[in-house]
């Protein structure tokens, strides 16, 4: 659930209609369940109030002593005050009941004071409400009886008074993106070429299930002074957020829109939010509304077109086969590792084989040591026997260097986005996309930051002990987090990415009752949190430098000093490796030496961490839609899953090799189904829209194109013209060339040497 945030005046409005008679409606209803009827009489608030439905109701009124009156009947405000406090307390019964609360709100007691006065920033006099809530200790339940039915039966509104900026709030919500594109019913599947798709005119439209949102949105909207935005701080939160400001403002022109900038829901970050809003970035907002027209020509154009094509060949095919700018590269990784898998020829090599044992002076026990090769291996038999004959010749091997130094094992860098992905595939057995969720549903509960980052190091100013401090009572890692506490902190390592918006992800709370996958994700980002925080695994390394007929070899021991960050990060393995005790110009007879003979290993299929990891590299998708795109080509069956023992692989299906191999068999110098054409058109409208946030190294093409794009500004239209017309050119390509595609055959490439 992505939140809006808005700002409403305090008090009550009053509305005056035609002649006297007005009708103001905050909600439509299904039905009406019951109708209260009440007439006024009188000198108004010194007059007679009368209700005649049920058990009739009729009051003397007066207006109270500190309005000037005498006090001696009821005013409409104890009636107003009395009926808030019942009605909240069914609200908050009513909740309790369906959270399984009962219990806790079976004696609660609602106190309301109800103040009448003059606005602060509106004529006539307004109403305000305070609530005292005894015998509920659970926050979330007396949250939950303030909420307000809005026309989407998932989303509700919340009012409270927010005395920090002296304002009354409602907070409401939408589900992701408001509004969606598509081409009118001109242009419906088979009404046109889908050539003219590139050109067609675009809607933009509510989507049909978020009506309901829409105009829940505008009626709160009518009622506000200011709209701020609450969503998701990132390009894609950008955007919907834009998608908000432009269905309010259709309901109320003159609203103030505001942005709240937070990366984590704890309260600091929400009160820092709230008290010190900004403008909402236009910019990446239009960015992220150039990248969806693209995909939306892109996309309809080329899947149309493919799929009328083979279906008319293959009557076997039943199902859409679609088409995506980052889908076909993903497709293409999945592949290209397949090729080389299926087309791998092993080739054997030679080795020399060299180890000594011999009995520990004190122990008495046999000690083994194997020495590696320093030439490795080779690929031709005659030079590594006369190399190996060489050796047999020398009668004795001589030690001629004993290293010993420190060394160690690196605390891990703090987690992004796209390192979670793959830690969770690789190490947890969970799909990025699952990982995702569940990161997601997390921080909507608190228990983690945004899961949404590129950033790898924290911000000098960071408050880690906080945080550590929420730790300390888990069973666990409880302990550990004390010994950071009590000296064992160390400042985390600075990695090289920063997107300038959100931290790495961390944990802001302490979980102690998740289960299942939910656990394990919370588990690996907090022990990692808290081995970043840690210090790196000392050790004690020695090397043995042995010369035996003239050929090199050495051995490697390790002694671990200070486990450190590995006491909590069981996920790193660095193990004691003991060697015996040798000296420099020892001689010693080997025990084995040998001619072995190897063979080079066939690359494995890709999983899914190898798969993050290459879409990452190659800049096809977000940190936050790599795992959706993956999930994509499983879900259309150009990929399927395939389990060898605990690690699952990605196997492409006939069509999804078909459909790679045709459209580089038409040898376009930037294939749809490579990373270089999406990769350059991301780039290029994200570095025109915002310049400074993006770093690192890039392709000579996006070089070529930010000297262009810093040689004058263009507009969004600009951009999507040029790039639309570079995909025109590629999909007049194919249309002429589609027969490669029909009549492709599975690739033959031959590995070389690893």
């Amino acid at each position: 659930m992505i939140p809006a945030l808005l700002r409403r005046p305090p008090g009550l409005r009053l509305v005056r209609l035609n002649n006297n008679i007005g009708l103001r409606t905050l909600m439509t209803l299904q039905d009406h369940k019951y109708t209260a009827h009440a007439t006024a009489r009188g000198q108004g608030r010194n007059g007679q109030v009368k209700s005649d439905d049920d058990v009739g109701l009729e009051l003397r009124l007066a207006m109270p002593r500190s309005l000037g009156g005498k006090g001696d009947g009821h005013n409409p405000e104890q009636l107003f005050a009395m009926g808030y406090a019942s009605c909240f307390l069914a609200a908050l019964q009513l909740a309790a009941g369906q959270q399984g609360k009962t219990d806790m709100a079976r004696n609660a007691t609602v106190h309301t004071q109800v103040h009448i006065g003059k606005p602060n920033d509106m004529d006539g006099f307004g109403l305000e409400v305070e609530i005292q809530v005894e015998g509920v200790d659970d926050q979330s339940l007396i949250d939950a009886g303030h909420a307000r039915n809005s026309p989407n039966r998932f989303i509700k509104n919340y009012d409270f008074n927010y005395p920090q900026t002296n304002s009354q709030f409602t907070v409401t919500s939408v589900v992701g993106h408001l509004l969606e594109q598509d081409f009118d019913e001109h242009y419906g599947w088979n009404a046109c070429d889908p050539f003219a798709l590139f050109d067609a005119p675009i809607v933009t439209r509510v989507k049909k299930e978020n009506e309901g949102i829409s105009r829940n949105l505008a009626t709160e909207a009518r009622r506000a002074q200011t709209l701020m935005i609450w969503t998701d701080c990132d390009r894609e939160g950008e955007n919907i957020g834009s998608e908000i400001v432009g269905v309010c403002r259709k309901a109320q022109r003159q609203i103030v829109v505001r942005r709240a900038r937070f990366s984590a829901i704890i309260p600091q970050q929400i009160h820092n939010a709230a008290q010190h809003p900004v403008d909402l970035d236009m910019a990446q907002s239009n960015a992220v509304e150039a990248r969806m027209a693209l995909d939306l020509r892109i996309g309809a154009a080329f899947t149309r077109y493919q799929t009328n094509t083979l279906k008319a060949r293959f009557k076997q095919l039943l199902e859409v086969i679609s088409y995506g700018p980052c889908q076909f590269p993903t497709l293409g990784f999945v592949v290209s590792r397949y090729n080389q898998v299926k087309s791998f020829v092993p080739e054997q090599f030679w080795y020399i084989y060299l180890a000594l044992s011999r009995e520990d002076g004190s122990t008495g026990e046999t000690e083994d040591t194997e020495f590696t090769w320093r030439r490795g291996h080779l690929f031709d038999f005659e030079p590594a026997f006369a190399l190996f004959q060489n050796v047999l010749a020398s009668p004795t091997a001589t030690v001629t260097k004993v290293t010993n130094k420190s060394t160690k094992k690196w605390k891990p860098l703090p987690l992004t986005t796209v390192e979670l992905q793959k830690a969770a595939s690789r190490l947890l057995k969970i799909s990025p996309k699952k990982a995702l969720d569940i990161a997601e549903k997390l921080y909507q509960g608190g228990f983690l930051s945004y899961p949404r980052t590129e950033t790898d190091r924290f911000d000098p100013q960071f408050d880690f002990m906080s945080l550590i401090g929420k730790q300390t009572d888990d069973p666990a890692w409880g302990q550990f987090a004390t010994t950071l506490q009590n000296g064992g902190f160390n400042t985390p390592r600075r990695g090289k990415h920063d997107d300038k918006a959100h931290p790495p992800i961390h944990p802001t709370a302490h979980a102690g009752n998740l289960a299942g996958d939910e656990k394990r994700v919370y588990e690996y980002i907090t022990r990692r949190f808290l081995a970043c925080c840690s210090k790196d695994a000392l050790g004690w390394e020695t090397t043995v430098d042995v010369v035996y007929g003239g050929e090199e070899f050495y051995a490697t021991g390790l002694m671990i000093q200070e486990r450190n960050y590995l006491e909590v990060f069981p996920y790193d393995k660095w193990s004691d490796k003991e060697l015996p005790h040798f000296e420099e110009g020892e001689a010693f007879v080997p025990s084995v030496c040998e001619l072995r003979e190897g063979q080079t290993t066939r690359p494995n299929l890709l999983t899914e961490a190898d798969l993050v990891a290459l879409m990452d590299k190659n800049g096809i998708g977000t940190d936050a839609t790599i795992a959706q795109h993956i999930q994509t080509i499983i879900d259309r069956k150009y990929v399927i899953e395939r389990m060898q023992g605990a690690t699952k692989y990605l196997v492409p299906s006939t069509l999804g090799i078909g459909l790679v191999e045709g459209y580089n068999e038409i040898g376009f110098d930037r294939s749809l189904s490579r990373p270089e054409l999406r990769r350059e058109v991301c780039l290029y409208i994200y570095l025109h829209f915002w310049p400074t946030q993006l770093g690192g190294d890039v392709s000579i093409q996006t070089e070529r194109q930010m000297v262009q794009i810093c040689e004058g500004t263009k507009t969004k239209n600009e951009i999507l013209a040029e790039n639309v017309e570079k995909y025109k050119e590629m999909y007049i390509r194919t249309k002429q060339e589609f027969n490669r595609i029909l009549t492709v055959r599975p690739s033959s490439h031959t590995m070389g040497r690893s």
